[in-house]
């Protein structure tokens, strides 16, 4: 399994030692202020085939429906309201993304979400649910029949499922009612925002501007941020933007970085990390515990009952270590190769490699997720 991995990194790495190519500004950075925004609403999700919020346990779930229902002109007694055994409803977390430049009547998608107890949403479908933003301010209006990328099946107390049942969307599920300000023609220039702060990729895209557009037209104000004069009229203004985005420059070499992904024992790592001179050395420790029942029987007569006892045996058998000695790796291909040398599994590189970093033998920055 460690071979294999190692392996597509070594095929990956060599893809990535190909000579650098162009991009486009697009790619690397977009307008600031440009952004969409979140939008997140309570709601109900009605007509599930029994696979709702037990409403006992989820009290939240009766008050919502007989708050629903009063907005409708039905009022229930207090008393009624708690007793209340729906099967066919669940609380649910309506979220959506509003996209920059978003004009009332336009659709949006929307995520829902189970809150409760609730065994399956397949089925259901969302009533009128307000979307609010980070203002507390009404956005959008979501409702319509839920898609469930999933499936179920139980009887006898056999129960098969496929993917997530308690989550689903809503393409194109909520109205946008309020639009929300842009700030793209204010003043007389706009703002570059790097997706990835580096100064060498800051540097090239103001010179990729000036060389294009005009010297003196752009400026680099940080790693992150690159001001371009622009026109003030707005069709003036979006056409020039257009043109900006699709100036292509060579992309720089990244910062060496190794990223772990300490859940699944994931480990990535890009074409500029490399080794120094460093020696290794690799051993397994393996535990085995084996459990035997006994049983014991009573002498004759002797009016005792037959007891089952476990006996457990345990073994301890360490592996020699492998010591490796690694030159130094200017090369991806040669940072893969010495990790295959070790024949480690996935879950040994990560200390492997946090060992090799506190050694000041990896030329990389050790990022684990």
């Amino acid at each position: 399994m460690s071979f294999l991995r190692l392996a597509s990194l070594f095929v990956l790495g060599l893809a990535l030692l190909a000579p650098a190519h162009a991009v486009r500004i697009k790619e690397l950075a977009a307008v600031q202020g440009v952004r969409s925004n979140q939008l997140t609403g309570y709601g109900l999700v009605v007509g599930l085939d029994g696979s709702g919020d037990q409403t006992t346990q989820m009290p939240y779930t009766t008050q919502s429906v007989a708050n629903y229902l009063q907005q409708l002109g039905i009022t229930l007694p207090d008393i009624k309201a708690s007793q209340l055994q729906l099967k066919n409803v669940a609380a649910v977390i309506v979220t959506a993304q509003l996209p920059a430049f978003a004009q009332p009547g336009q659709t949006v998608d929307v995520n829902v979400s189970s809150m409760g107890n609730a065994k399956s949403l397949r089925g259901g479908t969302l009533i009128a649910t307000p979307l609010r933003g980070a203002d507390g301010e009404i956005y959008a209006l979501a409702q319509g029949n839920l898609v469930i990328g999933g499936a179920g099946a139980a009887a006898a107390g056999s129960k098969v499922q496929i993917n997530q049942l308690n989550a689903g969307r809503v393409p194109n599920g909520a109205q946008v009612e309020r639009a929300i300000a842009t700030p793209l023609n204010e003043g007389d220039s706009i703002n570059l925002g790097l997706n990835a702060a580096d100064f060498e990729t800051a540097r090239r895209v103001a010179q990729a501007i000036n060389t294009r557009m005009g010297s003196g037209r752009a400026r680099a104000l940080d790693g992150r941020t690159v001001q371009v004069q622009a026109p003030t009229e707005a069709n003036a203004r979006v056409s020039f933007i257009a043109q900006l985005e699709e100036l292509t420059l060579d992309q720089p070499v990244p910062a060496a970085r190794v990223v772990i992904n300490a859940r699944t024992g994931s480990v990535v790592l890009n074409q500029a990390v490399t080794l120094g001179p460093c020696a290794i050395a690799h051993g397994n420790l393996s535990i085995t515990i084996n459990s035997t029942p006994i049983i014991s029987q009573p002498a004759p007569f002797s009016q005792g009952k037959t007891v089952v006892a476990e006996q457990a045996s345990i073994q301890i058998k360490q592996e020699p270590g492998i010591l490796i000695q690694v030159p130094n790796a200017p090369l991806l291909s040669d940072v893969v190769r010495a990790l295959n040398a070790l024949g480690a599994s996935p879950q040994d590189l990560l200390a492997i490699l946090q060992a090799i970093k506190a050694s000041g033998a990896l030329n990389a920055e050790l990022e684990v997720i």
